[in-house]
């Protein structure tokens, strides 16, 4: 223990190495703060969705109360969905980042409402936002390297290494203390208000200890790499450059590149392509006949079949229908799409294999709930709460019955959970 306490007592003395863990520890606090800020945020925006909700559907049901047009009421309502941030999300934002956590819908074509900000493809987005995840993933790695890649080149320098090698414990285990030392402590900086800011949260025991078991398992990866390096003998500035050559390639470039080469070999449209084929087909509806509108509806709809006939007037049943009709001609786009997010996700979850870098945050940001299988599920109860609308208020049009204030306390509810 006293050559513990030794180690320890030279290790602080050294301003790089104070610096350096003093620096750490402050840049993971902020990262921690700015992804609970950021969090917290968001669960007030949600929470803030009710009273927000109950005051425009106020004043949209005092105005179709009038005529009691089931028509008007849902072209008029927008109804809330929300995805709740998961107890971990500020460890991780992803893609909560880039892509909605709040999307009010109506009872109108939905792949248009829900593919009009999809301009780009946000799960290969890279460093993402300053989080917990990026400073684990990218910066301390720098922080192993200025720690741990002259531990050994530095002694020979100084003309220190073979007496310390001829001492009792020194040599092999003079090393090993260091590099154990100096790992404890840089996980110590990482961990201990990673632990707090999870606690705090709620994130669950075995969550909190699989991310502790990760980091340490990220740090060892490059303590050994800096150990590797050491071997070959070079001077301490040739290992700093090495080993920062070294940050370079696997933190930066080859993810990059590898994304890139994803993209490319999995190529899909833009979501912003679907909703403007959607708009397409409910925009040609305007200049065929309605029966052929009709006719296509009540094909997959049979259940409405036996509506009243269309006249000559308007009737929202018909403009409902052609926005469902246009819906179902991009239902094939929208699968491919999806089935191309998905190949490129399992793409880059093997790419995670090969590099550590890409790996952490794919666990990271899968126990944060935050990566595309949770804005795909997230898509998922979208479209389970929009058809749950349309089949309420299609109760009301095609029986024409009438709407009043009292029927729009009877509209479905989004259920996050489901």
């Amino acid at each position: 223990m006293t050559l513990w306490m030794h180690e320890l007592r030279l290790l602080m003395r050294q301003r790089l190495a104070a610096t350096a863990l003093a620096l750490l520890a402050a840049l993971t606090i902020a990262a921690l703060v700015a992804g609970m800020a950021e969090v917290a945020r968001q669960r007030a925006a949600i929470a803030a969705i009710p009273a927000a909700q109950n005051e425009d559907i106020g004043a949209i049901a005092a105005w179709v109360d009038k005529e009691k047009d089931a028509g008007s009421a849902a072209y008029y309502s927008f109804h809330p969905t929300w995805d709740a941030p998961s107890p971990l999300a500020f460890a991780a934002l992803g893609m909560r980042d880039v892509s909605p956590y709040i999307l009010r819908v109506r009872a109108l074509g939905l792949e248009a409402q829900i593919y009009d900000g999809d301009t780009f493809n946000p799960e290969m987005a890279l460093p993402g936002r300053f989080d917990f995840a990026f400073v684990l993933v990218f910066l301390a790695p720098l922080f192993v390297i200025a720690l741990c890649h002259d531990l050994n080149s530095s002694e020979r320098e100084a003309g220190r290494w073979r007496t310390l090698a001829a001492l009792p414990n020194g040599g092999a285990a003079l090393w090993r203390r260091r590099v154990l030392l100096r790992l404890a402590l840089l996980w110590s900086v990482i961990c201990m208000p990673f632990a707090v800011a999870a606690a705090l949260s709620g994130a669950g025991f075995a969550a909190i200890l699989t991310i502790l078991l990760l980091v340490a398992g990220y740090l060892l990866f490059w303590v050994v790499l800096c150990a590797l390096v050491e071997r070959l003998g070079w001077s301490s500035t040739a290992n700093a450059a090495t080993t920062a050559a070294l940050w370079l390639m696997l933190v930066l470039i080859l993810p990059t590149l590898g994304h890139v080469a994803i993209n490319r070999a999995i190529a899909i449209d833009q979501g912003a392509e679907i909703a403007l084929a959607q708009r397409e087909t409910v925009n040609r509806a305007w200049d065929i006949p309605r029966e052929d509108t009709m006719k296509a509806f009540y094909a997959r709809h049979p259940q409405w079949a036996d509506s009243s006939p269309l006249t000559s007037a308007f009737h929202y049943k018909w403009y409902f229908a052609f926005h469902q009709v246009g819906d179902e001609s991009v239902a094939g786009k929208v699968r491919v799409y999806r089935q191309g997010l998905e190949a490129r996700d399992r793409a880059a979850h093997g790419l995670g294999w090969l590099l550590p870098s890409v790996g952490v945050q794919s666990v990271l940001t899968g126990m944060a709930r935050t990566d595309l299988s949770a804005q795909l599920a997230y898509r998922d109860r979208i479209r389970d709460y929009h058809r749950q609308l349309r089949e309420f208020y299609y109760g009301y049009m095609f029986r024409d019955r009438p709407f009043g204030k009292a029927d729009f306390k009877r509209a479905p509810m989004f259920d996050a959970k489901t």
